[in-house]
C-alpha cells in the first residue's frame, strides 16, 4: 500500500487526535438522575378513553404526572425552561400517553398541516420513545406535532439514526389550550414487537421541541451529548408488568387487499387491473409473519432526483415499500449486506420474525420478476448489467445479545434461472466497551456462479469467490468524538440481494471532533462549535484479470472542517477538500489527479411559513470522469420548504430542490453539467384527505470534446404526478390521480392515469 500520503499527515492527526486523552475535559455539572415515569392501569369502572387530545377522561384523574423534563439543545445539563407533563395509562389493548405542553406564548406555536413523517424541529411536536424488550438497542418511535400530524419509524443504537420509513398503526389527536396544547397517543399493544418471556421492562422517553429563537428540545431522561446515541438513557417505564404478560398469549391476524387500476398511453398503450394484498399475522408476542402478494408499488412516492452524470460509481435509494419495513431493528444491516430495493417487482414474498430476550431473528424470500440491474462493482467503478430473468432473493438473519455484546450471522441467496446463484454468508459483532466505546467488525464471503454480460444475458464463466471485511471503532468522551474505520473487499465480492458500488480495494479512514460547546462571538452565540480532521485513504487490491496492481492509489482524501449551530436550528460548516484520486487503472493510463475545494453549508429556519432552507456549495478543482482531467468547476444545492395555510383551515406544502455540478474544459467552458430539479406541493383539506404533485427533471449536457474523444451528448428525464388521496391510519387508503413521465430528449411520453384502493380486514 502507498502509505507516503500517511506518512505527510500522520505527524498533525496524531497531535490532533492526542489532545483527545491529554487536554482537560471542559467542567460540565453531571446531569441530574430524574425519576422514572410510572404507568397506570385503566380502572374497571373507567369509561374507555376516546382519543381527542383533551386529557379530560377519568383514567386521566388518578394516573400520576410525570414532570421531570430537562434540556437537550440548544444546550444539554440545564433544568427545562417550560412545563411540560406525560402520563401513561394502560388497558388491554394498548398503552396511551397524556402530553401535556405548557406554553406562555401559545400565539408562537408552530402547527402545520403536513404529509405523515414530515414531522421536524421546525415546529412544535411532542415525541415518545419506546423500547418494549427493555435493551435500549432500537426504540420505535412517534411524534404528533400540534395539528395532530404523526410522525413515526425505529431508532437503532448501533448507528445512532431514526428511519422514518416503517409506518405503524398509532392513534393520536391534539387539542390546543390557553396556555399551550394537550395530546394523546395511542399505542395498541399488539403492534408492539417485545420477548414472549424473560424481557427487561420496557423503557422509554418522552421529548418536546420548541422551535423559537433557541429551538429547544426537550426530554424526560437524563441524556448529554456525550452518549453515544440518542436513546443511551431510556428510563424503565413502572407499572406495565403483568399487562404484557396478560396480552403475549394473544394473536391478531390482518389482511390487506388492494386493487390498482391503470390505463397507460404512449409507448406501449396498455390498460391493466391487478390484485393484491398483504398479510400480518402474529401469534403471539414475540413472532410475527408477513406476505405480500402480487404487491403494486407503483405510486409509492418518486424517490429525490440525484446528480449521476460525473459519478463512477452507482447511487443507493431509500426504501418506502411496506412489506420490507416490518421490523427493521431486527434485521439491522448495512446497504452491502442486505439492500431491498434489489427486489425489484415482487411477485410474492415470505417473512418469519421472531424476537426473544437474549436473541432475535428474521427469514424472508422473494420472487422477484426483474427489470431491475444487477451491480458488478469494481476498483475505480460500479458496472451494472440488466437482469430481467425472474429470481429467488432470500435471507436469513439471527443475532445473540449480551449486556455488552452482541453476535449475529446472515445467509443470502440469490438464484436465477438454470440453477446460476450468487450466495453470501457472514458474521457480524458489536462490543460496547464502555458506556463511551464501541467496536463493530463484519466479515462476508460469497460465491457466484450467476454472471451477465452488459447487456443481461448469462455469461459463461468458473465461479467468483469474494470477501467483504470490515471494522469501526467509535469513542465519545467530554469534547471528543473519535471514529476510524477499516475495511478490505476483494475483486470478485459481490452480493445481488445487497449493495457494493465498490470492490477490489482496501480503505481506512479516521476522524477526530473536537466539540467546544457553547462559544460566544462577538454579535452571535453559537450553541455548539466542533473543529473536526477527517481523512481516507483506499488503495487497490491485486486484480490481474484487470490490470490491476496491488497497493496503486485509488483516492485519498483529507477534510479539515468547522461546524456550528446557533439561533434558529442554523446549521453551518465551512471544509477544505484535499483529494488526490484515479478514475482508472495505472496499466490504463490512470493519472493520480490533485484537486482542491472549498466546501460550505448552511442551514436555517427561517420563519414559520418558511421552516427550512439549505444551500450546499462545493467550489474550486473538479475532476471530469469521463474525459480524465481536472478542470474549475462546482456543485450546489438548494432548497426551500415553505408550510402555510389558508383561511378554511386547508393547509399547503411546497418545496423546492435544485441542484447542480459542472466542471469546465481547458478552453473554459463547462464541458459538462448535471442538473437535478425538484417541486413538490401537497393542498392538505384535512389530516386524512390531501392533493399532491410532483415534478422532477433530470438533464446531463455534455459538449463535444475532440482531445478526450467525447461526443456531443444530451439526456433528458423528466416525470410529473398529481395524487389525490384519502388516507384513515395505515389500512384504509384510496387515490387517484395521473403521472407523465419522458424518459428522453426525443422519447414520446409516456402519460398513465390510475385509481387505487386498499382496507385492512382484522379477522
Amino acid at each position: 500500500m502507498n502509505l507516503s500520503c500517511w506518512r505527510r499527515w500522520a505527524p498533525a492527526a496524531c497531535a490532533f487526535a492526542l489532545q483527545a486523552f491529554t487536554a482537560e475535559a471542559p467542567a460540565q455539572e453531571a446531569a441530574a438522575q430524574l425519576p422514572h415515569p410510572r404507568a397506570s392501569r385503566l380502572l374497571a369502572d373507567d369509561p374507555p378513553l376516546v382519543i381527542d387530545g383533551r386529557l379530560d377522561d377519568a383514567g386521566w384523574r388518578h394516573a400520576p404526572v410525570h414532570d421531570a423534563f430537562v434540556q437537550y439543545l440548544p444546550v444539554d445539563r440545564l433544568p427545562a425552561p417550560l412545563r411540560t407533563t406525560v402520563q401513561v395509562l394502560v388497558d388491554e389493548h394498548a398503552i396511551t400517553f397524556g402530553i401535556r405542553a405548557y406554553d406562555p406564548q401559545p400565539e408562537l406555536i408552530r402547527a402545520p398541516l403536513l404529509r405523515r413523517d414530515q414531522v421536524r424541529r421546525d415546529q412544535d411536536f411532542v415525541s415518545v420513545m419506546l423500547d418494549a424488550a427493555g435493551t435500549r438497542r432500537s426504540a420505535q418511535f412517534v411524534r404528533v406535532n400540534a395539528a395532530g400530524v404523526v410522525a413515526d419509524g425505529m431508532y437503532i443504537a448501533e448507528t445512532d439514526t431514526e428511519d422514518f420509513a416503517p409506518d405503524f398503526e398509532v392513534d393520536a389527536a391534539v387539542h390546543r389550550e390557553v396556555d399551550g396544547y394537550s395530546v394523546e397517543i395511542r399505542m395498541p399493544l399488539l403492534g408492539l414487537r417485545y420477548p414472549y418471556e424473560g424481557g427487561a421492562p420496557w423503557r422509554m422517553m418522552v421529548g418536546r421541541s420548541v422551535p423559537r429563537e433557541a429551538s429547544m428540545l426537550l426530554l424526560s431522561a437524563p441524556l448529554t451529548k456525550d452518549a453515544l446515541n440518542f436513546i443511551a438513557e431510556l428510563q424503565p417505564v413502572d407499572g406495565l408488568e403483568d399487562v404484557t404478560e396478560r396480552v403475549r398469549e394473544r394473536s391478531f391476524l390482518t389482511v390487506r387487499p388492494e386493487l390498482t387500476m391503470r390505463s397507460t398511453r404512449g409507448s406501449e398503450p396498455a390498460d391493466r387491473t391487478s390484485v393484491g394484498a398483504e398479510i400480518k399475522w402474529r401469534p403471539r408476542a414475540d413472532w410475527v409473519f408477513d406476505a405480500t402478494l402480487n404487491p403494486d408499488f407503483s405510486q409509492v412516492e418518486l424517490d429525490v432526483p440525484q446528480l449521476a452524470g460525473n459519478t463512477r460509481f452507482a447511487l443507493s435509494v431509500e426504501e418506502k415499500r411496506p412489506f420490507f419495513l416490518e421490523s427493521t431493528d431486527v434485521l439491522d444491516l448495512p446497504l452491502a449486506s442486505f439492500y431491498s430495493r434489489s427486489v425489484t417487482d415482487p411477485r410474492w414474498g415470505l417473512r418469519a420474525t421472531w424476537r426473544g430476550a437474549q436473541a432475535d431473528a428474521t427469514g424472508l424470500s422473494l420472487n422477484d420478476d426483474g427489470g431491475g440491474l444487477v451491480l458488478r462493482p469494481g476498483a475505480y467503478g460500479t458496472g451494472v448489467a440488466l437482469q430481467d430473468q425472474r429470481s429467488q432473493a432470500t435471507l436469513l438473519r439471527a443475532r445473540v445479545h449480551g449486556e455488552a455484546l452482541s453476535a449475529g450471522g446472515l445467509v443470502s441467496v440469490r438464484r436465477y434461472e438454470a440453477a446460476r446463484e450468487n450466495r453470501v454468508a457472514g458474521a457480524d459483532l458489536l462490543w460496547r466497551r464502555t458506556a463511551e466505546e464501541q467496536l463493530r467488525l463484519r466479515a462476508l464471503g460469497s460465491q457466484t456462479t450467476a454472471l451477465f454480460d452488459a447487456e443481461g444475458a448469462p455469461s459463461a464463466g468458473a465461479r467468483e469467490d469474494g470477501r467483504y471485511l470490515w471494522a469501526a471503532w467509535a469513542r465519545r468522551v467530554p469534547g471528543w468524538n473519535l471514529n476510524a474505520e477499516a475495511a478490505e473487499i476483494s475483486p470478485r465480492f459481490r452480493n445481488d440481494n445487497g449493495f457494493v458500488e465498490q470492490a477490489g480495494v482496501r480503505s481506512l479512514q479516521a476522524e477526530a471532533i473536537r466539540r467546544f460547546g457553547e462559544v460566544a462571538l462577538p454579535g452571535i452565540n453559537l450553541y455548539e462549535f466542533e473543529a473536526y480532521l477527517w481523512a481516507q485513504q483506499r488503495t487497490a487490491l491485486a486484480d490481474p484479470r484487470e490490470g490491476i496492481a496491488d497497493g496503486e492509489l485509488v483516492s485519498r482524501r483529507l477534510h479539515p472542517g468547522l461546524w456550528w449551530s446557533a439561533a434558529y436550528n442554523t446549521e453551518a460548516s465551512v471544509e477544505w477538500r484535499a483529494h488526490t484520486e484515479r478514475v482508472k487503472p495505472v496499466s490504463a493510463g490512470g493519472q493520480a489527479h490533485r484537486t482542491n475545494a472549498l466546501a460550505l453549508t448552511y442551514g436555517v429556519n427561517p420563519a414559520p411559513w418558511f421552516t427550512r432552507f439549505t444551500a450546499e456549495l462545493e467550489w474550486g478543482q473538479r475532476i471530469d470522469v469521463e474525459a480524465d482531467r481536472v478542470g474549475r468547476g462546482a456543485v450546489w444545492l438548494l432548497e426551500a420548504k415553505l408550510r402555510g395555510s389558508l383561511p378554511n383551515g386547508w393547509g399547503v406544502e411546497s418545496e423546492q430542490r435544485a441542484e447542480q455540478g459542472f466542471v469546465r474544459g481547458p478552453d473554459g467552458r463547462r464541458a459538462l453539467t448535471d442538473t437535478a430539479l425538484q417541486w413538490l406541493a401537497v393542498l392538505h383539506l384535512d389530516a386524512r384527505d390531501s392533493v399532491r404533485a410532483v415534478w422532477q427533471r433530470h438533464r446531463i449536457d455534455r459538449v463535444a470534446d475532440d482531445a478526450a474523444g467525447l461526443a456531443a451528448a444530451r439526456e433528458r428525464d423528466t416525470v410529473g404526478s398529481l395524487v389525490a388521496q384519502h388516507r384513515i391510519g395505515l389500512g384504509r387508503v384510496f387515490s387517484v390521480g395521473m403521472s407523465r413521465q419522458r424518459p428522453g430528449v426525443t422519447a414520446p411520453k409516456d402519460t398513465e392515469v390510475f385509481v387505487k384502493a386498499a382496507f385492512a380486514l382484522e379477522l
